[in-house]
């Protein structure tokens, strides 16, 4: 059989021990976190990228306004950050995190509607220098947010 494969045992034996070491010693961790709030923040380094989650962009309709923060703000975790107008209803967006804004999406200034067909990725609304990394310890993970979504239902 062996000979078939075009292997010699061995050569297999290490490979199948290679990928169970592998795929019961590597974990993917996500770099994505939630708030009970539905903001979400995706960490790389000291810069995070913050939007609201696939369940706000739900709950709230079709977005017709938002008001970004100014580059150059410092804001603290929980402040109010930005606001999200729909249809149904105006939504405060609070800070994750504590830092300082760095950019803003003028994209989704110039068309709301790229929160509501993309809100984890071209509707992200704007990126911070986080000034504590601790606070990241503080949200929820992918899972735990979908718990949380769980548990509130």
């Amino acid at each position: 059989m062996y000979a078939l494969l075009g292997r010699s045992p061995s050569l297999i034996s290490k490979t199948i021990r290679l990928s169970r070491i592998f795929s019961t010693s590597c974990k993917l961790t996500s770099n994505v976190y939630y708030t009970k709030k539905h903001e979400w923040i995706k960490v790389s380094g000291d810069v995070g990228i913050v939007g609201i989650s696939k369940y706000a962009e739900q709950k709230l309709g079709d977005i017709v306004y938002v008001e970004l923060p100014t580059i150059g703000d410092k804001i603290k975790v929980n402040d109010q950050c930005a606001v999200v107008e729909s249809v149904k209803a105006v939504s405060e967006v609070y800070s994750p995190v504590s830092g300082t804004i760095i950019e803003v999406n003028p994209d989704v200034e110039k068309n709301t509607k790229i929160i509501n067909q993309s809100p984890l990725d071209e509707g992200w609304l704007f990126k911070l220098r986080l000034s504590d990394l601790s606070q990241i310890k503080d949200l929820l993970s992918e899972g735990n947010y979908d718990e949380f979504l769980t548990s509130e239902s």
